[in-house]
């Protein structure tokens, strides 16, 4: 989404991405679906977001469809199984690219707090199972505190 929306079309620039995606995390949903309501809202309002959930849950909802219809005949089939494998493998590496590309510009701070923060709810998520949610209220609560010390002229 990045891509497309900040680096090709220029809707967007990239600090409103992390902070639309930020808070497509934070809803319930699919993040995508999330993101893309708010980029279609932001870009064209209420129609816009109508297009936008409509694009982003039509095509998976399709290919679902067809693929549960066919299941039975294929879900034994070795090539299918491989498929997925595969599949899964291109997933991460999707999820890393977006690791690295809305991670790196938080990084680009060299805020000792956004270290911090990223550094503990990793922690949080990979040692001791903390649902995510509680995560994105914790440093959503962390990003408040530091903009109200910050505006009244301390540093963090």
């Amino acid at each position: 989404m990045k891509r497309k929306f900040v680096d090709e079309l220029h809707w967007i620039d990239e600090d409103e991405i992390l902070d639309l995606t930020a808070l497509a995390q934070s809803s319930p949903g699919a993040i995508a679906v999330n993101a893309a309501i708010l980029v279609g809202w932001r870009v064209a309002g209420f129609a816009g977001m109508l297009v936008a959930i409509v694009g982003t849950i039509l095509p998976p909802m399709t290919i679902l469809y067809i693929i549960s219809f066919f299941y039975a005949a294929f879900a034994s089939n070795l090539y299918v199984a491989m498929v997925l494998k595969g599949m899964q493998a291109g997933v991460a590496a999707v999820i890393l690219d977006v690791v690295f590309s809305l991670g790196g510009k938080v990084v680009k701070e060299k805020s000792v707090l956004n270290f911090v923060i990223m550094a503990l709810a990793f922690c949080a998520v990979f040692f001791f199972n903390v649902n995510v949610i509680y995560i994105i209220l914790a440093a959503a609560l962390t990003g408040l505190v530091r903009a109200l010390v910050l505006q009244r002229g301390k540093k963090l």
